[in-house]
């Protein structure tokens, strides 16, 4: 409805009868809990309710809006009529009452008059559901009577040691993954659990990253403009469908991560900009509380009520929907008052600093309770510039999130495999260089949405070369980031090597299995994924410099790269070798670090996988020859844009010294 002016009028005595009146906001703990910031908790209290109070079946309803002069809840239950039910205020400036007569599925919002006597309606900031939208409206929801079934799965949780396990994450966009066929709009949670489980365990990734579930009002943004923060996309179905859609997951052993956005929010009418007319959310002064890229508020990181919005928020994924973690979008922006902003557009902080002080404050309470709460969760934060400590503990000095984004990779990585091979040899650092910097934070190498929109194309479109040549580059690339150091990320249809960019209106385009190169694809990343998990070397030392080591990481002229993986107790050695050439390398000579036999294990040129199954006859025994520093070698055939596997199986034999490999380059360090 349209903001309409008119007088304000005391509460009437037929409209106080409507409204049960109790000491519940007026209690002094609840009140100050709420202006602390100190309370991650508030979605019990706050919000819609359904109860029995004095015998009598309603809904608790409360909100905070201080500088209203009234609030009323309007809903179906009333006509949506202003003056029907009004709230009662406290010192703290919440808005609270019991409802007789409304139950779960009300459909409701809230009339405020402002202090100029215009009259908002909105949708409640702590709402557990919401209409489909383009509607606005909140739903009274009780989330209370769900009976779990993921205890192993939860007890596993706690128990693990993530850091050490393969760790291979599937992004997915869940209006987009899959379209029904019945001219429905979207699948429902339940028919997207089972798809999505049949195909995760097909593929072999471990972990499911959900783009922002909570509430949003424009399928444009992709779920990064949220209105409703303790609300799962009604798209799909009811908060009790989203719960079965998680426990359905947990119980086959599959892990769910999901996007979560404290920078910024919408200026939805029905939002929370101006929530009671004035700026509560969001800082009033648009320098801080205005987002010029997205044209979105900040949040005010420094008001109480805003914090403990936010860590309730977070707390309330993993409580109420046993959500295994966060990946909290655009931490840059947070981190820094001047982020997107020239000289003279933003307020340095009292140091005079451009650092967000309070949102850098926001952040480390946020990880410190939830890895306190929570033990076994993944907090991962998008940030992108070069802040030090943003996966460190917060009592070391660090952010304390789980593991960050490593952006400089995905960056470099297809600046450098965009490139015509003929001119990779020029840019041989822009691939080594990460490992100067690898261990300075838990990173995962992320290959999201973000690299397959906006014009950029598809990950296969933007290879270069013939057909061949594109797919050979793209198995090269899922490679070179499955076997560096780190945990892995691709966006759904990657899989497949969908030529077309992503389109959030249609759906990945399944049929491309039925062409050779396709299917050899998704072939390739399902051995890729299930090779890594298989194999200790390539998991359990990700974010530890002690299960590294290069080989040769400066032959420009032929354009390969050389390294060791080792697991954790050394039993399990792995020599990888990359060719980003098309030109096949024959009688290449590495040095490798002990005598035996070294067995070829994986070949991203293997014929099942479109390649031309050029390979070394199943691997080749080491020969004393010195090389890269190390006393024995190996001479190997690397076949064109390939990634090569080797996997020591130590010999008991002496051998006897050996003539040189015919060609490949020898390091003199």
């Amino acid at each position: 409805m349209p903001a309409t002016t008119i007088a304000a009028r005391p509460l009437s005595a037929s409209s106080q009868a409507f409204v049960v009146r109790t000491n519940q906001w007026a209690d002094a703990s609840q009140a100050q809990a709420l202006s602390h910031g100190v309370n991650c908790t508030m979605y019990h209290t706050q919000g819609a309710h359904p109860a029995v109070h004095e015998g009598r079946s309603g809904t608790w309803f409360s909100v905070w809006a201080p500088n209203a002069r009234e609030v009323c809840v309007v809903g179906d239950f009333n006509y949506w009529q202003h003056g029907a039910f009004y709230l009662n205020s406290s010192d703290s400036g919440v808005w609270w009452g019991f409802i007789p007569g409304v139950s779960a599925g009300a459909h409701y919002k809230y009339s405020i008059r402002t202090q100029w006597g215009t009259l908002i309606e909105k949708s409640d900031p702590y709402a557990f559901a919401a209409e489909i939208p383009p509607k606005t409206a909140s739903i009274v929801a009780d989330l209370s009577n769900f009976e779990w079934n993921d205890q192993e799965w939860m007890t596993k949780r706690r128990e693990t040691d993530w850091f050490s396990k393969p760790i291979s994450i599937y992004e997915v966009h869940l209006g987009s993954w899959k379209r029904p066929w019945d001219k429905r709009r979207y699948h429902t949670y339940a028919e997207l659990a089972e798809m999505l489980i049949e195909h995760m365990h097909d593929m072999g990734f471990t972990h499911l990253q959900l783009m922002p579930i909570t509430e949003f009002p424009f399928d444009g943004s992709w779920g990064y403009q949220p209105t409703g923060y303790f609300a799962p996309t009604s798209r799909f179905g009811t908060p009790k469908d989203f719960q079965l859609f998680i426990d359905a997951l947990h119980r086959a052993d599959i892990s769910v991560l999901v996007d979560w956005v404290p920078g910024h929010f919408p200026t939805d009418a029905h939002g929370l900009g101006r929530f009671d007319g004035t700026a509560l959310y969001e800082h009033e002064d648009p320098r801080m509380g205005f987002h010029p890229d997205w044209n979105t508020y900040i949040f005010n990181y420094g008001r109480n009520e805003v914090r403990s919005f936010l860590l309730s928020s977070a707390r309330f994924w993993c409580d109420q929907y046993h959500i295994d973690g966060l990946r909290v979008d655009a931490v840059a922006s947070m981190l820094y008052l001047d982020y997107s902003r020239n000289s003279g557009e933003w307020i340095p902080n009292p140091f005079g600093g451009r650092e967000n002080l309070e949102a850098i404050q926001f952040l480390k309470d946020m990880n410190t309770s939830l890895h306190g709460e929570f033990p076994g969760i993944l907090t991962i934060a998008e940030e992108s510039t070069a802040w030090p400590g943003v996966s460190r503990p917060v009592y070391d000095g660090g952010l304390g999130f789980s593991a960050k984004w490593d952006m400089g990779w995905m960056n470099d990585t297809l600046r450098y495999l965009r490139r015509d091979p003929i001119y990779r040899s020029h840019h041989q650092n822009e691939l080594s260089f990460r490992m100067v910097y690898a261990f300075t934070e838990n990173f995962i190498m992320p290959l999201s949405h973000d690299e397959v929109v906006h014009g950029k194309g598809s990950l296969l479109s933007q290879m270069p070369g013939d057909e061949w040549q594109k797919f050979a580059n793209l198995r090269l690339m899922f490679g070179y980031q499955s076997t560096i150091p780190g945990k892995t990320l691709i966006f759904m249809g990657d899989e497949i090597a969908q030529p077309q960019e992503w389109n959030h209106d249609s759906q990945i385009d399944w049929p491309l299995l039925e062409k050779p190169r396709h299917a050899g694809m998704q072939a390739y990343v399902r051995d890729l994924n299930k090779f890594v998990a298989a194999h200790p070397a390539l998991h359990e030392r990700d974010f530890t410099s002690d299960g590294f080591e290069w080989i040769s990481g400066d032959d420009a002229a032929n354009c390969v790269y050389a390294w060791c993986r080792f697991s954790a107790d050394r039993s399990e050695t792995l020599v990888i070798v990359l060719n980003m050439t098309p030109v096949p390398r024959h009688n290449y000579g590495i040095g490798v670090p002990e005598l035996g036999y070294y067995r070829e294990v994986f070949n991203s040129d293997a014929k099942r996988y479109g390649g031309g199954d050029v390979g070394n006859a199943g691997g080749v025994e080491s020969l004393p020859v010195p090389s890269h520093g190390r006393a024995q070698s190996i001479s190997i055939t690397l076949a064109p844009l390939s990634l090569t596997i080797f996997k020591v199986e130590p010999s008991k034999t002496p051998m006897k010294p050996a003539a040189p490999a015919k060609a490949g380059p020898v390091s003199k360090k």
